[in-house]
């Protein structure tokens, strides 16, 4: 039984109906999704963390933490990128998906590509490549 935590930026409240927040640290929270062997096991939702402490990293170290291996997102900066990398959480960009539910479905289908420095924005949210 294979299970993996995916972490997928949320606006309020969280949960499969909520709209995709933009940008992974600027984000309202994040709605984890453990899926098991393909499947959606269990939904759970968390704050996110100010960048105050820590800058950019301190949201890529609060989802380490919460034990996320994939992020989907639609946007960030290259440091937290790297970040990712450096402690095994496997990005992937989010692509045309509007909703929590319509990431997961993406991803279960194996739709959704590797989130690559063409994606990166310059900090704040706008895409360097105008691609999302």
């Amino acid at each position: 039984m294979k299970s993996t935590i995916v972490a997928i930026p949320s606006s309020h409240p969280g949960g499969l109906a909520a709209a995709l927040g933009a940008h992974f640290g600027h984000c309202d929270l994040y709605t984890l999704i453990e899926v098991v062997d393909g499947q959606v096991k269990d939904i759970r939702v968390i704050p996110n963390v100010p960048h105050a402490q820590g800058g950019c990293m301190a949201p890529v170290n609060h989802l380490a933490q919460n034990g996320v291996q994939v992020l989907i997102a639609g946007g960030m900066g290259m440091r937290p990128l790297m970040g990712f990398t450096q402690v095994g959480i496997s990005v992937l960009h989010g692509g045309s998906a509007q909703t929590v539910r319509e990431a997961v479905d993406a991803y279960l289908a194996g739709q959704l590509q590797q989130f690559t420095p063409e994606y990166t924005c310059g900090g704040g949210g706008a895409p360097q490549s105008g691609r999302f």
